[in-house]
């Protein structure tokens, strides 16, 4: 008679299988030549590093990179599998996820479509010999044409209008304007040299290159040096957009941002001089009511004077004054076009990606684009999330994971109002309020329930106005557009639904939404190295362990503290703490400032624009270890791994550290210096372990060694 039931063994036999398969991940991805102590990220992720070489599609590869590369492929599975039981939801997932893959009909289809759409916006200059401002049925406004591109196409170009949780009062919905997203991904690209100025130079080549397709397309004779002084003009414009937009350091402070004001205030506070003839300066202001009222009128909506609305960007709307009156009309509809175009180039034919190749290999350093199933599999995923996810979950997620996250939620929670006692910088006022905020934090783990529920119609609902055609994956598009652009500005007369996911299921990442005051962790991310039932605690704690503190912290970074418990921003802050909170983050921008990255062109980090991030790091690992080391004086230590002479401690910080595992190209780190919250996978190893104690005596570090800084940085 065996010593164990049969199931019993076999879970032991799985058990040590998966011990030794860790070892030998953990093991692989170390370089033991360097020691812990001088480079604890070239220790840990050496051997990674040295075994991958980034893919000819990539821009980046890392360990969260590769997870989603692997969940893509699950994807691709359940898109492509046919089953007459699939619910109306999960049928069009797989309709839309087919257009897309019908590549031969879209070489067919080739220009056709986007010339189509170039009339209904009212048309684009450069690629016609007839363009005037009254070639449409009424005069041409810039007011009409924003309006449009934002209720029917969901783009936001010169103007970001949107509806959203109102930060001071998260019960409810209000109008936000904003400064827009430019053609590329920022502001450096407009001014800057190195890198950015090659960028910038296949950023104008790309356009001249679809000008071109259009007007040989039109049968129009080709005039080179027009559409090049066209296209000069429209990147002049396009700069001066730039050049009036808040560079990301100047938008940290939520507080200083949220400008509140009714509609008719926003029209005597910013009239905005429009240049009305396509060559003549005559100006006329911009009417705000017009623009607004132009956009929810595709919902229903009516605006009076009294609206009210929020400004998150008053001194790019101070300086467009003289950006507008400086254009001619041509040139700003020849702007708004391209707008539309850029993003659409890549659901049309070959010969539109071909024009966009240089431009793609300057901003990224591919030199190969993506299989195409992966860009519809990302494309349905993202329009998609709820029916995608429930294809995903069923496919893939254990269940019992859900109850064991939760879990560890509640452990870090705890770890996060224990170390509050230690920070002598706050008083205890304020630890009070952070205890009950910390406390109150909601959590959504994995999926929402009724993705899966059979008798539930939510799903079906959802997507109940989308008719897709296997035929056309480009109008498909469109309506996926229209129909985001509209779900989005109806909420402003609906109430905040407070158990709204933020994001689908499907997804290799977690959340804080400082407005809700909550987080969530997908079911993409509930998976090794990160998570997994049969893996140490010391690596589940190392891995989404730290990424819940993370989460957790982040409603009390520099953003995050802004908002009380219930997502309303409203100080809870004494003064005393509100200032030692400046002087405590201080710190770390300098820490984090100081590191030089020689992949983005020798560029220092942004201590201010990664400050976030950082805190939210520094605070995960610590709460994570914390709340580890409870766990082991309750349950016990745990296993030595085979082959590794680490202890679990040890253990802890090595999975926390190869989570980040990643390179990049040259290219993409001048990108991503300039545009990611986070800083380089690198430096947010480095940054947070040279300010934790406690990673120093698991690895006996010498005071003043590099891992070992004299001077340490903590917020939390």
């Amino acid at each position: 008679m065996p010593k164990f039931p049969v199931s019993v063994g076999i879970l032991i036999m799985k058990r040590s299988v998966c011990l030794t398969n860790n070892s030998a991940r953990l093991l692989q991805n170390m370089d033991a030549s360097v020691k812990p102590c001088e480079n604890f990220y070239q220790y840990a992720c050496g051997g990674w590093l040295e075994r991958h070489v980034i893919p000819e599609t990539s821009s980046r590869h890392s360990v969260f990179d590769i997870l989603r590369d692997k969940l893509e492929i699950v994807l691709k599975g359940v898109l492509e599998t046919e089953n007459e039981q699939d619910r109306d939801a999960i049928k069009k997932a797989k309709i839309l996820y087919s257009s897309c893959m019908n590549e031969s009909l879209i070489e067919h289809r080739d220009s056709q479509p986007i010339l189509k759409l170039i009339d209904t916006i009212g048309d684009w200059p450069v690629a016609s010999d007839d363009w005037n401002t009254t070639t449409g049925k009424e005069a041409w406004s810039l007011e009409d044409t924003l309006a449009t591109l934002t209720a029917r196409f969901h783009k936001k170009a010169l103007l970001d209008m949107y509806v959203w949780t109102d930060d001071r009062d998260s019960r409810r919905h209000i109008i936000y304007i904003d400064q827009p997203g430019l053609g590329m991904p920022s502001r450096d690209y407009y001014f800057n040299g190195g890198n950015y100025k090659k960028v910038r130079e296949a950023y104008l080549h790309f356009m001249v290159a679809i000008a071109k397709i259009a007007r040989e397309d039109r049968n129009l004779t080709q005039d080179d040096d027009r559409v090049w002084e066209e296209m000069m003009q429209l990147l002049e414009l396009e700069t001066d957009i730039a050049n009036a937009t808040s560079p990301a350091e100047e938008r940290q402070d939520v507080t200083v941002l949220y400008n509140k004001m009714t509609l008719g205030e926003l029209q005597d506070t910013f009239s905005l001089n429009v240049s009305v003839l396509p060559l003549f300066r005559l100006y006329e202001g911009f009417n705000w009511t017009r623009f607004i009222q132009g956009v929810l009128s595709s919902v229903s909506i009516e605006v009076h004077v009294e609206e009210e609305v929020v400004v998150y960007s008053s001194p790019y709307l101070e300086k467009m004054n003289d950006v507008l009156s400086k254009h001619s009309v041509r040139t700003m509809q020849n702007y708004l076009t391209w707008q539309l175009i850029i993003d659409r180039v890549n659901s049309l034919s070959r010969r539109f990606k071909d024009a966009r190749a240089q431009y793609r290999k300057a901003l990224y350093g591919t030199t190969v684009e993506e299989a195409w199933w992966r860009d519809c599999v990302r494309y349905v995923q993202s329009s998609m999330e709820n029916a995608v996810g429930a294809l995903y979950v069923r496919e893939t997620f254990a269940g019992e994971s859900k109850r064991m996250v939760s879990n560890l939620i509640s452990k870090i929670q705890e770890a996060y109002v224990e170390t509050l006692e230690e920070l002598s910088w706050m008083d205890a006022p304020s630890k009070e309020k952070a205890r009950e905020k910390a406390m109150a934090i909601k959590e959504h783990i994995g999926y929402p329930d009724h993705i899966l529920e059979e008798n539930n119609q939510k799903l079906d609902q959802e997507y109940a106005h989308l008719n897709f055609s296997e035929e056309n994956y480009f109008e498909n598009i469109l309506e996926n557009l229209k129909a985001e652009a509209h779900k989005s500005l109806k909420k402003l007369r609906e109430p905040v639904d407070p158990d709204l996911w933020i994001i689908g299921a499907a997804v290799v990442n977690a959340f804080y939404s400082p407005n809700r005051n909550q987080i969530v962790f997908p079911a993409g991310i509930l998976q090794p190295p990160f998570f997994s039932k049969h893996q140490l605690q010391a690596l589940n704690f190392g891995g989404i362990g730290m990424v819940i503190g993370h989460e957790i912290t982040h409603g009390f970074d520099d953003n995050g503290r802004n908002f009380d418990k219930d997502g309303n921003m409203l100080n809870w802050w004494s003064n005393y703490s509100a200032e030692h909170f400046k002087d405590q983050s201080q710190c770390m921008v300098q820490q984090y400032g100081n590191f030089n990255w020689k992949l983005a062109g020798g560029q220092n980090v942004s201590g201010i624009s990664t400050l976030g991030e950082n805190i939210a790091d520094n605070g995960g690992v610590r709460q994570a270890y914390k709340a580890y080391l409870k766990w082991v004086e309750r349950e016990g230590e745990e296993p030595r791994l085979p082959g590794l002479d680490m202890d679990h401690k040890q253990l802890f910080f090595l999975n926390f550290a190869q989570v980040w595992c990643g390179a990049y190209r040259p290219e993409y780190a001048s990108q991503s210096i300039k545009t990611d919250s986070h800083s380089p996978l690198e430096y947010r190893v480095l940054g947070s372990l040279q300010n934790f104690e406690a990673f120093s005596e698991a690895f006996q570090c010498k005071k003043g060694s590099p891992m070992n800084p004299e001077l340490k940085c903590r917020v939390w």
